[in-house]
C-alpha cells in the first residue's frame, strides 16, 4: 500500500497536476476572501472571523478533489496497467486505500496554507487575537473529514469510467448531492414528515462540527460515508 501511495504521491508532484491543483485552491479561495466584494469578503464583514472561509471551501472542494481522483484508477484502465497492478501480492483493498491516501494528502496539503488566513484575521482584530479558536479548529476537523468523504467518493468515480472527463463530472454529482441534495430536499418537505432527512447530507454535520462542537455522531457519519465508498470502489475493481 505505501508503495501505491509513493507512486501516487509522485505521480501528483512530477506533473504540473499537484501545484495547479493547490494553486487554484488557494487562488479562488484568495480572491473570493480578500479581492472580489460579497458576502465572502473577511474585509467587508467587520468583524474577525475566517467562517467565510469555511462556508465557501466545500463548494470549491466540490471541483477541486474530482480534479485530483479522476485519474486514480482512469489512467489504470486506459494504459492496461490495473490488470497488472490487481496480480500484485497486496489486497485489493490496500490498492483502494493507496490511491484514496495519495490523493487525500494532496488536498491536505493545498489546505495547510490557508492557517494563514487564521494568523491574518487574528492579526486584524482588535484587540489582536480576537478570534474564535474553538469554532476556527472545529471547522477545520469538519474540513478534514468532508475533504475525506469527497476522496472516497471521487476515486470510486474514477473506477466508472475510462474517461478523465466523465469520472469528473460523476464525482462532482455525487459530492454536490452528498452535500447538498438532502438540504435541498428537505427544503422542499412540504408535509413535514421528512424533517431529518437533511441530516443524511453532509452539510448539516459540516456545520455542526463547524460551531466547535466534534459530536461522535459527526465523526461515524463522514467515517461510514468514505467506507463506504471506499468498498464500493473495492467490489468495482474486483469485477474488472
Amino acid at each position: 500500500m505505501l508503495a501505491i501511495l509513493k507512486k501516487e504521491i509522485n505521480t501528483f508532484f512530477a506533473s504540473p497536476i499537484g501545484y495547479l491543483v493547490i494553486g487554484v485552491f488557494l487562488l479562488l479561495n484568495g480572491l473570493f476572501l480578500w479581492v472580489f466584494k460579497g458576502n465572502f469578503n473577511i474585509l467587508n464583514n467587520g468583524e474577525a472571523s475566517v467562517s467565510a472561509f469555511f462556508m465557501l471551501a466545500p463548494w470549491i472542494l466540490i471541483f477541486l478533489v474530482p480534479a485530483v481522483t479522476m485519474r486514480s484508477f482512469t489512467d489504470e484502465k486506459k494504459q492496461g496497467t490495473l490488470e497488472l497492478l490487481l496480480t500484485k501480492p497486496i489486497s485489493h483493498f490496500q490498492i483502494v486505500l493507496g490511491k484514496y491516501f495519495g490523493a487525500f494528502i494532496l488536498i491536505v496539503l493545498a489546505l495547510i496554507p490557508t492557517l494563514l488566513y487564521v494568523y491574518t484575521v487574528s492579526q486584524l482584530g482588535n484587540p489582536q487575537g480576537n478570534l474564535d479558536m474553538g469554532s476556527t479548529i472545529g471547522s477545520y476537523f469538519g474540513l478534514l473529514f468532508l475533504v475525506g468523504a469527497y476522496t472516497a467518493i471521487g476515486v470510486f468515480a474514477s473506477t466508472l469510467s475510462d474517461n478523465q472527463i466523465v469520472a469528473f463530472m460523476i464525482a462532482i454529482f455525487i459530492c454536490f448531492f452528498m452535500y447538498f441534495g438532502f438540504q435541498g430536499l428537505s427544503n422542499y418537505n412540504i408535509a413535514g414528515d421528512l424533517v431529518y432527512i437533511e441530516n443524511l447530507g453532509m452539510s448539516a454535520h459540516y456545520n455542526s462540527m463547524s460551531r466547535g462542537v466534534i459530536d461522535t455522531r459527526d465523526l461515524i457519519y463522514f467515517i461510514s460515508i468514505a467506507l463506504a465508498f471506499l468498498f464500493f470502489t473495492k467490489l468495482k475493481i474486483q469485477k474488472q
